[in-house]
């Protein structure tokens, strides 16, 4: 849709309907599925450019919620079947992409929420007025507030279905995290083989397999696969049937738990209706903890990221131990150059995610009394997250772990030329002895296999033991097990 044709209510073209509300009259586009409260909304909050609508699970939440509550004052006695029946196809129809472009008020927006919510109840009523078939704006007929929104309020809406939402997001990055996690696992167990030197602080240390290294990738990754699980947990304690603060005013006694209950049933979570509704409708907790999971998460991940970028780094002044497969020229003036531009994106990824954690934080501090008036900045930055991250281990496993080859030789090398593997000289020969090998080797570049040999400190046979992968690599290196 045209957005100067929202914002340009002078023009004939197209047809506008006039609609009321407590401001007065406004002229809304013919066409649209919005309303009044939409449209205001839109004059209002011209600030991020990113319409509700960029997020399908919000939108798929909103239609899902108000079908359980239409349905649940079914039962109840308070709605009619016939109105109740085109509320709810007209759900259905918003569930399964339809009508996503009519959700247009901006992600970042004042009043806590309620243009989503507004937004939400124009165009399922008008969606389900032409279901009956009236026009758009026959609110005589079937209204926003009156039906569509029966029982509920934004204070209760909204944060049931960021919950809705970030369940199904946090599920599909959980998703996206396993498939990265096991080509980090493919990745180990191909160089389980491949010795190579330990660092720390950058610094030579004692020897470990390239596989031990990537392994522990994956199983950094797989703990935040399970602490994203727990953080699901939260998302399933829900505040719907609290109506205004959580007293639930304005809503039948059995609403809060049987509209939990339809909700259950029609989406596959166990959600559970909050024990003190007015507690959960003021408390961003959950929204926070998981916010700082998905930057633990994202923390970890730049971690390997950068593990990677050095590991690859050169492809001769550089560490060299493994290639990154090449994605694309690497730059406009230097001949032959290749970067990790995927490991590169997915550090900005999590950049990113650590900013809209501290968004979150400042957000849910922000509350005041009854409600946090905060909830779409929280909402906006979670989702941004979730995306991100998803679509981040998505590239990075497939466009990145999955092609990565280890350097044999340098390997090799840096392993017969690194006074590191001193260290496991200690039991054999002693500490004093073995600083002494380790120094006279960094000062002469001869190598601690072959001034071993030369000062008769161990024999051959002793030092192919000593050196072999698996004995230098795991405990039980002891001067018995010669």
């Amino acid at each position: 849709m045209n957005e100067s044709l929202l914002l340009d209510h002078e023009s004939a073209d197209p047809p506008f309907r006039s609609e009321h509300d407590l401001l007065g009259n406004h002229q809304v586009p013919f066409d649209a599925y919005f309303g009044i409260h939409t449209l205001r909304a839109i004059e209002n909050f011209p600030i991020s450019g990113e319409t509700i609508g960029c997020y399908p699970d919000l939108i798929a939440a909103l239609a899902t919620i108000k079908a359980a509550a239409a349905l649940t004052n079914l039962d109840l006695g308070l709605l009619d079947e016939e109105r109740a029946d085109v509320i709810v196809r007209a759900c259905e129809e918003v569930k399964g992409g339809a009508l996503h472009d009519h959700f247009v008020v901006d992600v970042i927006q004042g009043g806590a929420g309620t243009s989503t919510n507004m937004n939400a109840n124009e165009v399922i009523a008008n969606r389900a007025l032409e279901l009956l078939g009236h026009v758009r704006g026959d609110y005589g007929r079937l209204h926003p507030n009156e039906h569509v929104n029966m029982s509920q309020s934004t204070n209760d809406v909204y944060p049931t279905a960021l919950r809705l939402a970030a369940y199904r997001g946090v599920s599909a990055l959980i998703v996206a995290m396993s498939a990265l996690r096991r080509e980090f696992e493919q990745k180990a167990e191909e160089f389980a083989g491949l010795l190579k030197v330990g660092r720390t602080q950058l610094q030579d240390a004692v020897p470990m397999t390239l596989g031990q290294e990537f392994s522990t990738y994956a199983v950094m990754i797989g703990e935040d696969e399970e602490r994203l699980q727990d953080a699901l947990l939260l998302m399933c304690e829900i505040n719907l049937g609290a109506t205004a603060i959580g007293t639930g005013i304005n809503s039948h006694r059995d609403y809060a738990f049987i509209v939990c209950a339809k909700l259950r049933q029609m989406t596959g979570i166990p959600f559970t209706t909050a024990q003190n509704l007015i507690e959960a409708t003021q408390d961003c907790g959950s929204f926070v903890h998981l916010s700082g999971v998905l930057k633990r998460v994202a923390i970890k991940i730049s971690k390997i990221c950068n593990d990677l970028r050095l590991l690859s780094s050169g492809p001769r002044t550089g560490f060299c131990e493994i290639n990154l497969p090449p994605m694309q020229a690497g730059s406009s003036i230097m001949p032959g150059k290749v970067n990790p531009v995927i490991p590169e994106v997915v550090n900005q990824i999590a950049f990113e995610v650590i900013g809209n954690d501290v968004t979150v934080s400042f957000a849910a501090e922000a509350g005041q009394l009854q409600l946090n008036a905060f909830e779409p900045i929280i909402a906006h930055s979670i989702f941004k997250s979730v995306r991100h991250l998803r679509a981040g281990c998505t590239v990075l496993a497939t466009r990145c772990v999955s092609g990565i080859t280890a350097n044999a030789d340098q390997l090799r090398s840096n392993v017969s030329r690194s006074i590191g593997i001193a260290t496991a000289l200690n039991p054999f020969i002693g500490y004093a002895k073995a600083t002494d090998i380790a120094r006279e080797a960094l000062a002469t570049g001869e190598s601690v296999l072959d001034l071993l040999l030369r000062k008769q400190l161990l024999s051959r046979h002793q030092l192919e033991r000593l050196f072999d992968p698996d004995t230098l690599t795991k405990p039980g290196l002891l001067p018995e097990s010669r």
